[in-house]
């Protein structure tokens, strides 16, 4: 029952609302016919009922519209979206292949300057493994003999000293670096060429010790390869004093050192193609796995 009424009263009020605009278009002519710019009285009041009732009438359908649209432009955001977010990937892949490069020619650069300093053949190499026990501090290489890299040469990077190869494979190299409990590098100071010895510290970095008396270093001081030794060449930035101890009575002092390589951040280094008299001495028996000849021999 409720449904045939509610059916009822819809098919009335499209009725009344088609009787409203019949009549409203037949003034209207009528109106323009005769001249007249003012309806009739109860024209207006049919008029001014209407309004509101094709208001009611058309809402749905505008709402409807208006959500179609927002719909569209929703769709047209979204895909403009994921545009920028493709061009801001692009961008930052660019910006970082830019800052790469940047810093790959400042290192070039350096290397360069290295490579007139000491004029001797050098291989590049890369890090592929990290040993990082609190007593032994040594990186595996990416060259070894099919290289001409063998044991007893030294490995540096463009900022200093990292150590020294102390084992090789056919393409594969252990390298000792300074702060290994093991090394221990003849150096001096080169501003007032004070002479000591440079030993690693695991963990705890490398220190300098030097002889006490009569001996000048203080903070801030560059520390360098002496030459001595026939190890390592001469001129080889190793670190720079941070603190130097209190002697007190003992004979030998200790210098703290800040390396002049960041083993944090070491990528790439450079072995030096040339091992010293003592090296030589010292891996002679080694050589008979050494095929390539080495350069300057």
């Amino acid at each position: 029952m409720g449904e045939f009424r509610s059916r009822i009263a819809f098919s009335l009020l499209i009725a009344t609302l088609v009787a409203v605009a019949t009549i409203s278009m037949v003034v209207d002519r009528r109106a323009r016919l005769t001249g007249g710019s003012l309806l009739p009285g109860w024209s207006r009041y049919v008029l001014d009922a209407a309004v509101p009732l094709q208001k009611m009438v058309t809402l749905p359908f505008d709402g409807a519209r208006d959500a179609w649209n927002r719909y569209l432009a929703l769709v047209g955001v979204a895909d403009q979206n994921e545009a920028l977010r493709a061009q801001l990937a692009a961008l930052r892949e660019d910006n970082l292949q830019l800052r790469e490069a940047l810093v790959a020619s400042g290192r070039l650069e350096r290397i360069s300057e290295m490579r007139e300093d000491f004029e001797v053949p050098m291989r590049p190499a890369e890090l592929v493994g990290v040993d990082v026990s609190p007593w032994f501090r040594s990186v595996l290489l990416d060259r070894g003999q099919t290289d001409g890299v063998l044991s007893g040469m030294p490995v540096i990077s463009e900022d200093g000293l990292v150590g020294l190869v102390t084992a090789t494979s056919g393409g594969a190299a252990k390298t000792m670096t300074v702060l290994d409990r093991q090394s221990a590098v003849d150096a001096t100071v080169q501003r007032s060429r004070s002479r000591g010895i440079v030993r690693g510290r695991g963990s705890d970095g490398i220190v300098f010790e030097f002889v006490a008396r009569g001996a000048d270093v203080v903070s801030g001081d560059l520390v360098i390869t002496s030459g001595l030794g026939g190890v390592y060449p001469k001129g080889l930035r190793i670190g720079r004093v941070t603190a130097v101890s209190d002697p007190g009575a003992k004979l030998v002092q200790t210098a703290t050192l800040e390396p002049a390589v960041d083993f944090g951040r070491l990528e790439q280094v450079f072995v030096i193609l040339r091992r010293g008299p003592t090296m030589e001495l010292l891996y002679v028996a080694e050589d008979g796995d050494a095929a390539p000849a080495r350069p300057g021999s």
